[in-house]
Protein backbone atom coordinates (compact mmCIF):
# COMPACT_ATOMS: atom_id res chain seq x y z
CA UNK A 1 0.00 0.00 0.00
CA UNK A 2 1.16 3.27 -0.90
CA UNK A 3 1.96 5.32 1.98
CA UNK A 4 0.69 9.29 1.93
CA UNK A 5 3.66 12.23 1.71
CA UNK A 6 2.90 15.21 3.45
CA UNK A 7 5.15 18.45 3.87
CA UNK A 8 7.60 18.36 6.93
CA UNK A 9 6.34 20.50 9.59
CA UNK A 10 8.90 23.59 9.61
CA UNK A 11 9.89 25.52 13.20
CA UNK A 12 9.41 28.46 12.12
CA UNK A 13 6.13 28.20 11.26
CA UNK A 14 4.87 26.45 14.84
CA UNK A 15 6.80 29.24 16.19
CA UNK A 16 5.01 32.12 13.83
CA UNK A 17 1.09 29.81 14.89
CA UNK A 18 2.59 30.14 18.96
CA UNK A 19 2.82 33.78 19.11
CA UNK A 20 -0.43 34.30 16.89
CA UNK A 21 -1.99 31.81 19.12
CA UNK A 22 -0.88 33.30 22.84
CA UNK A 23 -1.81 37.17 21.41
CA UNK A 24 -4.64 36.53 19.58
CA UNK A 25 -3.38 38.99 16.96
CA UNK A 26 -1.40 39.02 13.67
CA UNK A 27 0.19 42.71 14.40
CA UNK A 28 1.28 41.67 17.86
CA UNK A 29 2.21 38.44 16.77
CA UNK A 30 4.64 40.09 14.33
CA UNK A 31 6.14 41.92 17.10
CA UNK A 32 6.96 38.68 18.55
CA UNK A 33 8.74 37.13 15.98
CA UNK A 34 10.36 40.02 14.29
CA UNK A 35 8.47 39.66 10.90
CA UNK A 36 6.19 41.86 9.40
CA UNK A 37 1.97 41.39 9.60
CA UNK A 38 2.09 40.22 6.23
CA UNK A 39 5.01 37.35 6.52
CA UNK A 40 2.88 36.77 9.77
CA UNK A 41 -0.06 35.89 7.51
CA UNK A 42 1.68 33.69 4.67
CA UNK A 43 3.23 31.61 7.20
CA UNK A 44 -0.10 30.77 8.68
CA UNK A 45 -1.68 29.97 5.56
CA UNK A 46 1.51 28.58 4.42
CA UNK A 47 0.66 26.04 7.85
CA UNK A 48 -2.62 25.47 7.32
CA UNK A 49 -2.21 24.54 3.84
CA UNK A 50 0.25 21.86 4.40
CA UNK A 51 -2.14 20.57 7.30
CA UNK A 52 -4.96 20.72 5.06
CA UNK A 53 -6.79 22.26 8.40
CA UNK A 54 -7.78 25.92 9.27
CA UNK A 55 -6.45 26.41 12.52
CA UNK A 56 -7.76 30.19 13.16
CA UNK A 57 -10.89 32.14 12.72
CA UNK A 58 -10.67 35.61 11.74
CA UNK A 59 -12.17 37.83 13.27
CA UNK A 60 -12.53 42.02 13.83
CA UNK A 61 -10.68 42.11 16.83
CA UNK A 62 -8.43 39.52 15.70
CA UNK A 63 -8.43 36.00 15.49
CA UNK A 64 -9.41 32.60 17.79
CA UNK A 65 -8.04 29.19 17.84
CA UNK A 66 -10.20 26.67 16.05
CA UNK A 67 -10.67 23.39 17.22
CA UNK A 68 -8.11 21.61 15.51
CA UNK A 69 -5.47 24.86 15.86
CA UNK A 70 -6.18 24.18 19.51
CA UNK A 71 -4.87 20.62 18.86
CA UNK A 72 -2.10 21.52 17.55
CA UNK A 73 -1.11 24.22 20.29
CA UNK A 74 0.57 21.19 22.83
CA UNK A 75 2.31 19.75 19.77
CA UNK A 76 4.03 23.07 18.82
CA UNK A 77 5.13 23.74 22.52
CA UNK A 78 6.64 20.49 22.52
CA UNK A 79 8.62 20.54 19.36
CA UNK A 80 9.56 24.12 19.73
CA UNK A 81 10.49 23.43 23.64
CA UNK A 82 12.92 20.41 22.65
CA UNK A 83 14.36 22.71 19.95
CA UNK A 84 15.30 25.36 22.81
CA UNK A 85 16.65 22.87 25.23
CA UNK A 86 18.85 21.47 22.38
CA UNK A 87 19.82 24.83 21.02
CA UNK A 88 20.63 25.43 25.05
CA UNK A 89 22.43 22.45 26.01
CA UNK A 90 25.04 22.87 22.79
CA UNK A 91 25.82 26.32 24.05
CA UNK A 92 26.88 25.05 27.15
CA UNK A 93 30.70 24.39 27.07
CA UNK A 94 31.27 21.27 28.37
CA UNK A 95 32.98 21.40 31.77
CA UNK A 96 35.95 19.17 33.23
CA UNK A 97 38.14 18.43 35.91
CA UNK A 98 36.83 17.13 39.91
CA UNK A 99 34.02 18.37 41.80
CA UNK A 100 34.08 16.97 45.40
CA UNK A 101 30.30 17.77 46.81
CA UNK A 102 28.69 16.86 50.32
CA UNK A 103 25.53 16.24 51.00
CA UNK A 104 23.37 15.61 54.34
CA UNK A 105 21.60 11.80 53.91
CA UNK A 106 18.10 14.02 54.20
CA UNK A 107 18.19 14.69 50.26
CA UNK A 108 20.74 11.63 49.21
CA UNK A 109 17.71 9.98 47.92
CA UNK A 110 15.59 12.85 46.90
CA UNK A 111 16.55 15.73 44.91
CA UNK A 112 20.74 15.58 44.95
CA UNK A 113 20.62 12.50 42.79
CA UNK A 114 18.62 13.59 40.05
CA UNK A 115 20.91 17.19 40.61
CA UNK A 116 23.91 14.70 40.17
CA UNK A 117 23.23 12.83 37.52
CA UNK A 118 21.99 15.77 35.11
CA UNK A 119 25.31 17.54 35.96
CA UNK A 120 27.45 14.20 34.96
CA UNK A 121 25.34 13.86 31.47
CA UNK A 122 26.02 17.39 30.81
CA UNK A 123 29.13 17.65 32.11
CA UNK A 124 30.87 13.54 31.15
CA UNK A 125 34.10 14.79 31.91
CA UNK A 126 33.97 16.01 35.59
CA UNK A 127 35.14 13.55 38.16
CA UNK A 128 32.06 13.70 40.77
CA UNK A 129 32.85 12.91 44.06
CA UNK A 130 30.25 12.73 47.33
CA UNK A 131 30.52 12.55 50.58
CA UNK A 132 27.71 12.25 52.91
CA UNK A 133 27.91 12.94 56.20
CA UNK A 134 26.56 15.69 59.21
CA UNK A 135 26.98 18.97 58.93
CA UNK A 136 29.90 19.34 61.28
CA UNK A 137 31.67 17.25 59.63
CA UNK A 138 31.33 18.37 56.40
CA UNK A 139 32.21 21.88 57.46
CA UNK A 140 35.34 20.54 58.87
CA UNK A 141 35.94 19.52 55.30
CA UNK A 142 35.29 22.64 53.69
CA UNK A 143 37.98 24.30 56.06
CA UNK A 144 41.13 21.24 55.71
CA UNK A 145 39.73 21.84 51.71
CA UNK A 146 38.83 18.13 51.26
CA UNK A 147 35.35 19.12 50.01
CA UNK A 148 34.47 22.20 47.11
CA UNK A 149 30.73 22.11 47.93
CA UNK A 150 29.17 20.99 50.65
CA UNK A 151 25.07 21.44 51.50
CA UNK A 152 24.55 21.71 55.41
CA UNK A 153 22.00 22.68 57.50
CA UNK A 154 22.44 26.31 59.12
CA UNK A 155 20.30 26.78 62.37
CA UNK A 156 21.27 30.17 63.45
CA UNK A 157 19.11 33.33 62.62
CA UNK A 158 21.86 34.88 59.84
CA UNK A 159 23.05 31.84 58.06
CA UNK A 160 26.52 32.25 56.50
CA UNK A 161 26.03 30.67 52.31
CA UNK A 162 23.56 30.41 49.89
CA UNK A 163 20.25 29.39 51.53
CA UNK A 164 18.92 26.76 49.17
CA UNK A 165 15.64 25.78 51.37
CA UNK A 166 14.62 26.39 54.80
CA UNK A 167 13.39 22.83 55.79
CA UNK A 168 11.72 23.04 59.59
CA UNK A 169 12.96 20.18 61.91
CA UNK A 170 9.80 18.37 63.64
CA UNK A 171 8.75 16.00 65.86
CA UNK A 172 7.59 12.68 63.30
CA UNK A 173 5.40 9.67 64.46
CA UNK A 174 4.24 6.77 63.38
CA UNK A 175 0.44 6.71 61.84
CA UNK A 176 0.22 2.86 62.57
CA UNK A 177 1.61 3.29 66.04
CA UNK A 178 0.84 6.58 69.07
CA UNK A 179 4.09 6.31 70.72
CA UNK A 180 3.70 9.82 71.33
CA UNK A 181 1.21 9.47 73.66
CA UNK A 182 3.47 7.29 76.18
CA UNK A 183 5.31 8.77 79.26
CA UNK A 184 7.79 8.39 78.94
CA UNK A 185 8.66 9.31 75.59
CA UNK A 186 10.82 6.67 73.69
CA UNK A 187 12.66 8.28 71.05
CA UNK A 188 15.38 8.13 68.67
CA UNK A 189 18.35 9.82 68.31
CA UNK A 190 21.29 10.22 66.41
CA UNK A 191 24.69 8.89 68.07
CA UNK A 192 27.60 11.67 68.71
CA UNK A 193 24.89 14.51 67.79
CA UNK A 194 25.60 17.20 69.72
CA UNK A 195 22.59 18.57 67.51
CA UNK A 196 20.22 16.19 69.34
CA UNK A 197 21.45 17.61 72.22
CA UNK A 198 21.33 21.14 71.91
CA UNK A 199 17.91 21.02 69.55
CA UNK A 200 16.08 18.26 69.71
CA UNK A 201 16.32 16.72 73.16
CA UNK A 202 16.17 20.40 74.38
CA UNK A 203 13.47 20.94 72.16
CA UNK A 204 11.19 18.21 74.62
CA UNK A 205 12.61 19.43 77.98
CA UNK A 206 11.91 22.78 77.57
CA UNK A 207 8.03 22.02 77.16
CA UNK A 208 8.41 19.50 80.37
CA UNK A 209 8.14 16.24 77.68
CA UNK A 210 9.67 13.36 79.34
CA UNK A 211 11.22 10.93 77.18
CA UNK A 212 13.80 7.75 77.21
CA UNK A 213 16.57 7.03 74.59
CA UNK A 214 15.03 3.96 72.90
CA UNK A 215 16.88 3.82 69.46
CA UNK A 216 20.38 5.42 68.61
CA UNK A 217 22.00 5.43 65.25
CA UNK A 218 23.90 7.48 62.65
CA UNK A 219 21.82 7.70 59.50
CA UNK A 220 18.43 9.16 59.03
CA UNK A 221 17.45 5.92 57.14
CA UNK A 222 17.71 4.23 60.60
CA UNK A 223 15.89 6.97 62.90
CA UNK A 224 13.21 6.39 59.61
CA UNK A 225 13.04 2.74 60.50
CA UNK A 226 12.35 3.31 63.82
CA UNK A 227 9.89 5.72 63.94
CA UNK A 228 7.81 3.32 60.98
CA UNK A 229 8.31 0.28 62.77
CA UNK A 230 6.72 1.79 66.23
CA UNK A 231 10.27 1.70 68.35
CA UNK A 232 10.50 5.41 68.36
CA UNK A 233 9.51 9.22 67.84
CA UNK A 234 12.33 11.35 66.46
CA UNK A 235 12.73 14.72 65.26
CA UNK A 236 13.50 14.84 61.00
CA UNK A 237 13.25 17.10 58.88
CA UNK A 238 9.77 17.90 57.40
CA UNK A 239 10.65 17.45 53.76
CA UNK A 240 12.19 13.91 55.02
CA UNK A 241 9.03 12.18 56.77
CA UNK A 242 8.54 8.90 55.80
CA UNK A 243 4.81 8.17 53.82
CA UNK A 244 3.70 6.35 56.66
CA UNK A 245 4.31 8.62 59.62
CA UNK A 246 2.69 12.47 60.33
CA UNK A 247 4.20 15.46 62.00
CA UNK A 248 3.59 15.76 65.85
CA UNK A 249 1.98 19.55 66.04
CA UNK A 250 1.39 21.74 68.67
CA UNK A 251 -2.31 20.51 68.85
CA UNK A 252 -0.56 16.90 69.96
CA UNK A 253 1.29 18.92 72.44
CA UNK A 254 4.85 19.26 70.75
CA UNK A 255 7.14 22.05 69.96
CA UNK A 256 8.86 22.85 66.11
CA UNK A 257 12.62 21.60 66.70
CA UNK A 258 14.17 24.65 64.61
CA UNK A 259 13.64 26.31 61.31
CA UNK A 260 16.74 24.77 59.94
CA UNK A 261 17.73 25.94 56.52
CA UNK A 262 19.60 23.85 53.95
CA UNK A 263 22.44 26.09 52.77
CA UNK A 264 25.07 25.65 50.00
CA UNK A 265 28.43 26.30 51.68
CA UNK A 266 31.95 27.09 49.41
CA UNK A 267 35.29 25.89 49.34
CA UNK A 268 36.60 29.03 50.79
CA UNK A 269 40.13 28.54 49.20
CA UNK A 270 39.22 28.28 45.59
CA UNK A 271 36.85 27.01 43.03
CA UNK A 272 36.71 26.32 38.89
CA UNK A 273 33.76 26.67 36.65
CA UNK A 274 33.18 23.22 37.48
CA UNK A 275 32.63 24.08 41.01
CA UNK A 276 30.82 26.50 39.87
CA UNK A 277 28.91 24.71 37.56
CA UNK A 278 27.64 22.26 39.98
CA UNK A 279 26.38 25.11 42.16
CA UNK A 280 23.61 25.86 39.56
CA UNK A 281 22.81 22.37 39.36
CA UNK A 282 21.94 22.61 43.20
CA UNK A 283 20.48 25.58 43.31
CA UNK A 284 17.83 24.21 40.14
CA UNK A 285 17.48 20.93 41.97
CA UNK A 286 16.32 22.63 45.19
CA UNK A 287 14.21 25.66 43.61
CA UNK A 288 10.92 23.65 43.15
CA UNK A 289 10.79 22.27 46.59
CA UNK A 290 11.93 26.17 47.89
CA UNK A 291 9.13 27.31 46.04
CA UNK A 292 6.71 24.57 47.55
CA UNK A 293 7.82 25.19 50.63
CA UNK A 294 6.87 29.24 51.03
Amino acid sequence: MARTMYAPLESDLLRTFLAVAETGNFTRAADGVGRTQSAVSMQIKRLEDILGEELFERGPRGVVLTGRGEQLVPYAQRIIGLLEEAAAAMRVKPLDGPVRIGIPEEYSQTVLPRALAAFSERHPAVEVTVRCDYTARQMAALEKDELDLAVVFDWHERAVGEVLLIDPTVWVTSLTHRLHERTPLPVAVYGNSEWCTEFAIRSLEQHGLDYRVAFTCDTSGGVKIAISSGLAIAALSRSNIPVDCRELTADDGFPMVDSSRVVLRRNPYHSSPAVEGMAEMIREAFRPMSLHSR
